[in-house]
C-alpha cells in the first residue's frame, strides 16, 4: 500500500495564510479544504446553502474531502442541513478548532515516528481536516486520515482537550488505514472482528500517546468488567447468527441491529448507563492480551493489521470463555 505525505507548500486561494513545514517530508496536517470552508461561512455569516456549497466547497476539494463525503458529509443538501441546524457548531470549529489543527503539526510527526517502529515497511496516511456534517470526529481511508474539525470541537472544551483528541486520531486512524477490511472474517464473527479492529487502534493509540482512550469509558469497564464479558458473548451469537443467516452490515434484523449498537457505532446513543462504543474496551483488552502473550509480540501487533479469522485471535487469549468461547 503507498500513502503519501508531502512538503506542506500550498496557498489557499481565498488568501488565508496556513502554516508551512521547513522539515521536507514531514507528515503535516492538510488543512486547505477547512480553510475554503471557513472563508465561504464567513462570506454567507453561516447560512450557506447547498448549491453554494456543492459549487464552492465540495467541487474541487481535495483527497480528505473525498474521503468524508460518501457516508459522512453525503452530499451538498445533507451538508447544508446540518450547518443550518448548528452553525455555532461551524463557528467554533473555524475560530477554535481550526487554529489549533494548524498548529498540531509537531504533535502529529512526534505521534508519526512513535508509530513507525511499530509498522516498520508501512507508510503512514496523509492527514486532512474537513468540515463534515456533524456526524463523524474522522475516519481514515489507505492512503488519508480525515478528522472532521466540528464534531472534535464539540467534545472538546479546552485547549488541552481538543490537542489531546488531535493525537488520540492521529494514532487511531492511522491504524485504520493500515488495516485490511475483510469481509469474510467479519462475517465469521462480526461482533468480535469489529471489536479487534477498533481495540487495536486504540491499543496502538495508548502506546503511543500514553493516554488511556476515552478514560471515563476504561473506568467504568474497568469497574463493571465481571458481567460484561457475559453480554459481549452473547451479542456476539447473535450477530454471529444473522451473519450465517446472510444477514450484511447494513441490513441487519431487529435483534442483531440492538445487539451491535450496544458496543459500536452508538455515539450519543449508547445503552441507558454505558459509556459510548463500548467494544472498542472490550476489543483492547483482547488486543492487549494477545500481544503480551505472543512469543514475538511485534510481529503479533503487525499480524493484527491483517485478521483472517477473529476467533483463532480470541483463542490465544485469556478471555477466550469469558467472551464467549466459539460464540456457538
Amino acid at each position: 500500500m503507498s500513502l503519501k505525505t508531502c512538503v506542506f507548500a500550498l496557498s489557499v486561494s481565498v488568501g488565508l495564510s496556513l502554516p508551512a513545514l521547513a522539515q521536507q517530508d514531514a507528515p503535516y496536517v492538510q488543512s486547505v479544504d477547512a480553510h475554503r470552508f471557513a472563508a465561504l461561512f464567513d462570506a454567507h455569516d453561516g447560512a450557506i446553502d447547498a448549491e453554494t456549497l456543492q459549487a464552492e466547497y465540495l467541487d474541487g476539494a481535495g483527497r480528505g474531502v473525498e474521503v468524508f463525503t460518501p457516508s459522512r458529509i453525503q452530499n451538498a443538501d445533507n451538508l447544508a442541513r446540518a450547518v443550518a441546524e448548528d452553525p455555532e457548531a461551524y463557528r467554533r470549529g473555524i475560530e477554535v478548532c481550526l487554529p489549533i489543527a494548524d498548529s498540531m503539526n509537531a504533535e502529529l510527526q512526534e505521534t508519526y515516528a512513535a508509530m513507525q517502529p511499530l509498522f516498520p515497511g508501512y507508510d503512514l496516511p496523509e492527514i486532512h481536516v474537513v468540515f463534515g456534517a456533524g456526524n463523524s470526529g474522522g475516519t481514515a481511508a489507505s492512503d488519508a486520515l480525515v478528522l472532521g474539525l466540528e464534531v472534535i470541537c464539540r467534545v472538546g472544551e479546552e485547549e488541552a482537550d481538543i490537542r489531546d483528541i488531535f493525537r488520540f486520531f492521529f494514532a487511531h486512524e492511522a491504524v485504520h488505514a493500515l488495516q485490511s477490511q475483510n469481509m469474510d472474517a467479519y462475517a465469521r464473527d462480526p461482533l468480535l472482528y469489529m471489536s479487534l479492529l477498533e481495540g487495536q487502534a486504540d491499543y496502538v493509540s495508548l502506546m503511543v500517546t500514553g493516554q488511556v482512550p476515552t478514560q471515563s469509558r476504561h473506568d467504568w469497564a474497568v469497574e463493571n468488567e465481571d458481567w460484561l464479558w457475559p453480554e459481549f458473548a452473547q451479542d456476539r451469537r447473535i450477530l454471529k447468527a444473522a451473519a450465517e443467516a446472510g444477514a450484511s452490515f447494513g441490513n441487519l434484523p431487529p435483534e442483531a441491529a440492538t445487539a451491535l449498537s450496544r458496543w459500536h457505532a452508538n455515539a450519543g446513543r449508547a445503552p441507558d448507563g454505558w459509556p459510548y462504543e463500548l467494544g472498542y474496551w472490550m476489543g483492547r483488552q483482547i488486543v492487549a492480551d494477545y500481544v503480551a502473550s505472543s512469543e514475538t509480540p511485534d510481529q503479533a501487533l503487525i499480524d493484527l493489521l491483517d485478521i483472517s479469522d477473529p476467533v483463532r485471535v480470541l483463542r490465544q487469549t485469556r478471555y477466550y470463555d469469558q467472551a464467549g468461547a466459539d460464540a456457538r
